[in-house]
């Protein structure tokens, strides 16, 4: 049994000519050019590019984001509060957008994280009492996500939410009305105000915490009718492998709630792991934290099984890796590439999954009606006939007439 079927489809083409006559037994060839499922990483670089102070520097992040293009057609692109408003009224919007256009014309579809979360937060929120921090807060998600409607639908619209409340490492306005509103009230709020900005975007809910506490949390949302699209699922392995038995555990509880699981931070390391005592990673701070060929020889194995199982299973829409490269959070060495953007082994792993064994390349022959079964993984075909293209999307068994 192909443990891939669901990620398949075969549709019967009637290929004609540009004046409707059928082009019979005939070569055709079909070359998938884009992907239906979401494989994602963490975008910086199309931002670095934006805001690089040197040609050499934005030389240096273009070069990476065109690497990035070899295997990923979904972004992350990173919208913390503090960071893209760092003075009231002052955004990095323009930067931002230009990283988007840059995506987007290259066929990327993006996802902006996160728009509520007590970390990162915007410092300046703490002059304010409760009632307009929360104001501010749902001012916030109207305007990114009324601003990059139709370039950026999809949204992590509220991050670590289980913790929220009982975060004490440093105060923050999140946290603040979180107490205020309870988890569930105050995702009630952002939400609707997500919601409401665009009807049309897939709103998620993102959490590391997958205890107990996160599945009551989706259980109420669902009770309540907040319009979540999607379960985000962290997978930060800076402490090692979950391990094949895990990864199937962890999405047969998810998958229970019908909806999408997306795996939006999942990070294996390449070098020494961290020690097992940290409970907070960001509690490790190193200067150097250097890959190894063991490591990579071991994040090339794990990045092969776990990405195998996960996109096999079908409630899995989309896996996104956090780091690109092994300059990022916590300077762990989770990168697919290394810091000179030299590929790492699991670079070319993922590479032979996404545009190899995951990507249909087939030649065929039309018949004495000009039909031809096209059976493949799902997304976009470019078909080739006489030195004639044409485009074709397969989504679903069915039937589709193409000019040639």
């Amino acid at each position: 049994m192909d443990a891939f079927s669901h990620r398949k489809a075969a549709a019967r083409l009637r290929i004609v000519d540009r004046q409707g006559n059928p082009v019979k037994h005939f070569p055709i060839r079909a070359d998938q050019v884009s992907h239906a499922f979401l494989f994602g990483c963490g975008a910086s670089d199309a931002f670095g590019m934006q805001i690089a102070r040197t040609e050499e520097r934005r030389a240096f992040h273009q070069a990476r984001a065109e690497k990035w293009l070899e295997l990923f057609n979904y972004g992350t692109l990173h919208f913390y509060w503090g960071r893209y408003e760092p003075v009231p009224g002052k955004t990095i919007r323009e930067p931002m957008m230009k990283a988007a256009d840059w995506l987007r014309d290259r066929g990327v579809t993006l996802k902006g994280h996160p728009l509520c979360w007590h970390t990162v937060c915007a410092n300046w929120l703490l002059e304010y009492d409760n009632e307009e921090i929360l104001r501010r807060q749902l001012a916030r998600i109207h305007r990114e996500v009324t601003d990059f409607k139709g370039v950026i639908d999809k949204w992590d619209v509220i991050n670590e939410v289980v913790i929220m409340p009982h975060f004490d490492k440093y105060d923050n306005a999140v946290t603040r009305i979180c107490n205020m509103k309870g988890r569930l009230g105050l995702v009630k709020e952002v939400f609707a105000a997500a919601h409401e900005s665009n009807p049309e975007a897939q709103l998620l809910i993102n959490d590391f915490n997958l205890g107990d506490g996160y599945d009551v949390l989706i259980d109420a949302m669902l009770d309540a009718g907040v319009p979540v699209g999607a379960i985000g699922i962290q997978s930060h392995q800076h402490q090692g492998y979950w391990g094949l038995e895990r990864v199937q555990r962890v999405l047969e509880r998810y998958a229970r709630f019908g909806l999408p699981l997306h795996f939006t931070e999942n990070t294996l390391i390449s070098g020494e792991l961290m020690p097992r005592n940290i409970v907070d990673l960001n509690d490790f701070q190193v200067k150097d934290w250097p890959t190894t060929p063991e490591g990579e020889e071991r994040q090339k194995n794990e990045i092969t099984e776990m990405y195998t199982a996960l996109f096999a299973h079908p409630a899995v829409q989309a896996i996104t890796t956090w780091d690109f490269t092994d300059d990022c959070w916590l300077n762990a060495p989770a990168g697919l590439i290394r810091k000179d953007n030299s590929e790492k082994p699991a670079f070319k792993a993922l590479k032979d999954l996404i545009h190899g064994a995951w990507e249909t390349h087939e030649d065929l022959r039309t018949d004495e009606n000009g039909c031809v079964t096209l059976n493949g993984f799902k997304g976009g075909y470019r078909l080739t006939c006489n030195g004639r293209t044409a485009s074709v999307t397969l989504t679903e068994d069915g039937e589709q007439t193409v000019t040639l």
